[in-house]
């Protein structure tokens, strides 16, 4: 009698899992999102110091508690962290830990600090970048002094010095394809601060190593100034940290929708034949390419040379002089363009040119005025 009740509930349990495999719904859900978040710091390097705090701890905390809301929101993300505890972490590294994982988005959390001004507050948002101004170098620098408690970092970081000025220049070769997906993550970042009444220092870019070797969209944010006190104890406490990684995942809950209707329109993007793609329109020329009233259907080729969060007046030294240059707005940002035709190979003659001034330019396309989203 014992072994038949075995066997029936060796039956029943098979059934079951036969049961679970054969019903999506009951499975775990797929992971097809992946996110990296770098606690900065950590260890041996505490990063910035305030008063009674330390930024590696408030760093640290803030990434577990925006790695938590994210897990419960979106099971279908994958939450990696560079560290979980108290340790140090080379930055090479951190962005290896990013680029084995294939992550989606990676996102470093640091705390701001200056040696002068402890009135200094808000929050700011980094992407990969030249250092356009002292304060940017310095932001920059001190992230990246780092480096300097890593052995052998001369030879890993191909003789990048954080101390030296002269270092930032590498950063005007590089590119980034994934600059303007960073920048408006950024944006976002920044606007759910301001949300949470913090003083919005804005988007910047930055020569920041721990970006520079991700092959994905990456921001550093940081938190606020460990050097102003009343910042330093809102960051330090719990209900502040809390309030932090929500702002930071509403802007990821915004990032990670647009992610999945753009892979859900995959299918649904404009077709074009051949002959649409050629065609070429009654010339009327302007200083650098053919343009005509666009038939209907007919693709239009234009060169973005930059992204920005704010409206720039038409004389703004950004674009270094070139004249007719047109905007259009996407998701709050307003995405400049210099030339436009329907001759792609004329287009692409053009971009080479335009890439000696704006190294990360690249053609996009409208078809009746609207861009085509690939």
């Amino acid at each position: 009698m014992e072994l038949a009740v075995r066997k029936y509930l060796l039956l029943y349990i098979n059934l079951l899992a036969a049961l679970f495999l054969m019903v999506p719904g009951l499975q775990a859900k797929e992971k097809s999102f992946t996110i990296v978040i770098d606690p900065g710091h950590g260890g041996k390097d505490p990063g910035a110091i305030g008063y009674s705090a330390k930024e590696k701890s408030i760093n640290l905390a803030v990434a577990l508690f925006l790695g938590e809301m994210i897990e419960k929101a979106h099971p279908d993300t994958r939450v990696v962290y560079t560290r979980k505890t108290d340790r140090f972490i080379e930055l090479d590294e951190r962005a290896n830990i990013a680029n084995r994982n294939k992550a989606d988005l990676f996102v470093s959390i640091h705390t701001n600090s200056v040696k002068r001004g402890s009135s200094v507050r808000g929050t700011e948002t980094f992407t990969l970048g030249l250092a356009r101004s002292d304060e940017n170098l310095e932001v920059a620098m001190r992230e990246n002094s780092a480096i300097l408690l890593e052995d052998d970092y001369l030879q890993k970081y191909e003789g990048f010095d954080p101390t030296s000025t002269e270092s930032y220049i590498i950063f005007e070769f590089m590119q980034n394809k994934h600059m303007e997906q960073s920048i408006g993550f950024a944006s976002s970042i920044q606007k759910e601060f301001v949300k949470t009444k913090r003083a919005n220092r804005g988007v910047k870019q930055g020569g920041l190593l721990v970006l520079r070797k991700t092959s994905m969209p990456a921001v550093l944010v940081e938190l606020g100034f460990i050097s102003n006190r009343e910042e330093e104890r809102y960051m330090a406490s719990s209900s502040g940290q809390r309030a932090l990684a929500r702002a930071l995942y509403n802007a990821f809950d915004r990032f990670k929708n647009e992610y999945d209707r753009k892979k859900g329109a995959l299918n649904g993007a404009v077709s074009r034949s051949p002959a649409q793609q050629q065609q070429v329109m009654p010339e009327r020329q302007t200083a650098t390419t053919t343009v005509a009233v666009a038939k209907k259907g007919t693709v239009v080729y234009k060169i973005q040379i930059m992204t920005s969060d704010k409206k720039l007046p038409a004389n703004s030294r950004q674009f270094k002089g070139y004249k007719n240059v047109s905007s259009f707005t996407e998701r709050g940002l307003h995405k400049y363009t210099y030339g436009e035709s329907t001759n792609f190979n004329e287009i692409r003659a053009l971009r080479r040119k335009v890439a000696k001034d704006f190294k990360d330019a690249f053609i996009i396309e409208f078809v009746d005025g609207e861009k085509v989203n690939k």
